[in-house]
């Protein structure tokens, strides 16, 4: 379980990292253009970032008798997203 728990904290600060620099992309096009979309999105990434702090603390202290299905399901969960932002990141710098 500590390998699958390692594998959600990495994916955790991997997405933490990836949303810090959409946040900054976006707010840079939002003072240029103010285009409420990117006001959305700089609001979604936020909430997303908030997410994965929280996710990011609780996998470092984590209760010792979580459930080890909890623990990939969560981990399964944080690598897909990883995935999403990393696609949406590329996709933003292009």
């Amino acid at each position: 379980m500590s390998l699958v728990l390692d594998v959600a904290r990495i994916a955790a600060a991997i997405n933490i990292l990836l949303l810090g620099g959409l946040i900054a992309i976006w707010v840079r096009t939002y003072r240029e253009i103010r285009a409420p979309m990117t006001l959305g999105s700089i609001a979604f990434a936020i909430f997303l970032l908030a997410e994965n702090a929280v996710a990011l603390y609780f996998y470092f202290n984590a209760p010792a008798g979580m459930p080890a299905l909890a623990v990939e399901v969560m981990a399964v969960l944080q690598v897909l997203e990883a995935v999403g932002i990393a696609a949406l990141s590329y996709v933003t710098w292009k």
